[in-house]
């Protein structure tokens, strides 16, 4: 099988719209309705509590991780190590990311902010520098309580900890772009930052506003 076969795969996992489906099955309401009107585990924490903000956020990351490790294993002949293979692997996660954030499952209205499957993409392609990063999300979570600081402070520190980790390769270039790509979906969120109005996370329904994917 040509390893080509796994794009349309990696976007339509990338499309599974879990955050959509949390509110549908536990309170039948539509999340982008509700609250920040993002699919993301912030937004589910505050309409449904903590367990289908946990479950949501495990799924997208799942999203981003399985396509991106598995496909180029199960697909053609790629060896894993070679440029080609990483290659494919990024194109996997590009495909998933895209889905994630324009699900074809919603018609492609809606979608999260690409935190958590961002996260799960690296994890299969740079585990020790991604990690780091969720370490730095960790941290700035818990001193600052805004889950979009802490978003942005990994997708920031995660190029630097990619380059140490393998020097300037397309690794390392992709997380650049994800980075970028965060900050934009995030630029609501900068700009309360800035004003000194955004919402820290757990403090009753006005929770972070759609800062969780």
């Amino acid at each position: 099988m040509t390893p080509a076969l796994g794009l349309p795969i990696a976007y339509l996992a990338g499309s599974f719209p879990s955050a959509y489906l949390a509110g549908r099955l536990l309170k039948g309401i539509d999340l982008r309705t509700v609250g920040s009107g993002n699919l993301g585990a912030t937004n589910v924490y505050r309409s449904l509590g903590f367990k289908a903000a946990l479950a949501v956020f495990l799924l997208d990351f799942a999203k981003g991780a399985v396509p991106v490790y598995y496909l180029p294993r199960l697909l053609g002949s790629l060896r894993p190590g070679t440029d080609v293979f990483v290659l494919w692997s990024l194109a996997f996660g590009v495909l998933t990311i895209l889905g994630h954030a324009k699900p074809i499952f919603l018609l492609w209205k809606g979608g999260g902010k690409g935190v958590a499957t961002g996260a799960g993409i690296f994890l299969a392609l740079a585990a020790g520098p991604m990690l780091t990063a969720l370490t730095v999300f960790g941290f700035v979570l818990w001193a600052s309580g805004y889950v979009s600081l802490s978003s942005l402070m990994a997708s920031a520190v995660l190029p630097v900890f990619v380059f140490l980790d393998q020097g300037a390769t397309p690794v390392f270039f992709s997380s650049m772009a994800i980075a970028l790509f965060v900050f934009w979906t995030h630029r609501a969120n900068i700009s309360r930052l800035r004003s000194g109005t955004e919402h820290r996370f757990g403090r009753g329904k006005a929770a972070d506003k759609d800062a969780g994917k």
